[in-house]
């Protein structure tokens, strides 16, 4: 779960800011991160341009269709199909955790760490 992820659930949640706004607020925040992380990683030379083009073309495609469908919907179907959304990365990242942990202790068991 991302940072965007958890500024979407605090403005439209805890702040009690429509959805849509919510979800548009998280946009406008990511374009300038994105450029800066873009700008230090390439700088560093950690970017490897072919899967950065396809990630880009994808997520440009992936993002137009998600914003056309988003302003289909209305605010309070978009809040709960986002609440599903989220249960369905706790799950993902719960089972993470606990794989790592049965990792962690299998190595300890077998003297690696």
């Amino acid at each position: 779960m991302g940072g965007g992820t958890i500024l979407i659930l605090v403005l439209s949640t805890l702040m009690e800011i429509e959805q849509h706004i919510a979800q548009g607020s998280n946009i406008i925040y990511f374009i300038p991160t994105s450029i800066i992380a873009v700008f230090v990683n390439t700088k560093q030379k950690l970017v490897n341009y072919k899967v950065g083009i396809i990630a880009t073309i994808a997520g440009s495609i992936s993002a137009g269709l998600g914003a056309k469908i988003a302003s289909e919907v209305n605010s309070s179907n978009l809040r709960k199909y986002f609440g599903i959304f989220l249960g369905f990365i706790a799950v993902f990242e719960i089972k993470e955790y606990i794989s790592k942990i049965k990792m962690h202790n299998k190595n300890k068991k077998e003297g690696r760490q």
